[in-house]
């Protein structure tokens, strides 16, 4: 009796060990990792004025107290991603204004703290921006919601003068409309306010895709090879503007 409990304890271990493994293997089948414990801002840099950890997530905020000159991000340092999927939630109070930087770069401290320059998944508090394609401290507007656009290739002079000349109305005057993924104010409806909300960005090349609730907001294929960016740093903001929260959470990264 003892030797056939030992056996079958013995067998029951095995089974247990191998169905543990393969759960591990599916969890990690689809190649994402965390990229915020919920616990710390380990692995992030920012300005502790504004960030910090609450509930949870990671969590930035502006008061009447610490209102803003410049916008502030606190950035991811643990690589400089190229072709990648982020995946996240997050909830935004109604006055706030943020969003999610990549293929960025960070301008020397000295000149502006925590600032980043590049693309942006923009998110608002009023839903008037978010999930359109907005480039911080350089083409501004590259898609607006609900649009699939086409951006060609820059043949001006490479300063940011000559830059900032091509923009009008917050917006690359060079954008060229290639389709329609439904309507500003439809998709709109698509977006919870003041509440918790899923994103993903799924970035392949020059082709730069913004996902709110599983919807595709915006849809940029960027042929500028002189303002584009192939890979950089990754950052979320808090902006200048009225005391405002703003939280992300489960953020997680997969790398292509």
């Amino acid at each position: 009796m003892i030797n056939r409990i030992s056996i079958c304890a013995a067998v029951l271990l095995t089974v247990t060990i191998a169905s543990q493994s393969c759960m591990a293997q599916k969890k990690n089948k689809d190649g994402f990792k965390p990229i915020f414990d919920g616990k710390t801002l380990t692995g992030w840099e920012g300005d502790p004025t504004y960030w910090r950890v609450e509930d949870g997530a990671l969590t930035g905020e502006i008061t009447p107290a610490t209102l803003l000159k410049t916008n502030s991000f606190i950035v991811y340092k643990g690589g400089q991603p190229a072709d990648f999927e982020l995946t996240g939630e997050f909830k935004i109070t109604e006055a706030g204004n943020s969003g999610i930087n990549y293929r960025s770069e960070q301008l020397p401290q000295s000149e502006v703290p925590f600032a980043l320059r590049g693309y942006q998944a923009d998110i608002d508090g009023k839903r008037t921006y978010t999930g359109q394609n907005y480039e911080e401290r350089k083409r501004t507007t590259l898609a607006y919601r609900g649009q699939q656009t086409v951006i060609p290739l820059y043949t001006g002079a490479d300063t940011p003068e000559a830059v900032r000349s091509n923009v009008k109305k917050n917006a690359w005057s060079a954008m060229q409309v290639v389709g329609s993924l439904g309507s500003s104010d439809s998709l709109k409806t698509l977006i919870k306010p003041e509440d918790w909300n899923t994103f993903r960005l799924v970035i392949r090349g020059n082709h730069l895709q913004h996902y709110i609730n599983n919807v595709l907001m915006s849809d940029v294929t960027d042929n500028d090879t002189v303002n584009g960016k192939a890979k950089g740093l990754l950052g979320v903001q808090v902006h200048v503007g009225p005391p405002m929260k703003v939280q992300y959470r489960t953020l997680m990264l997969k790398e292509l």
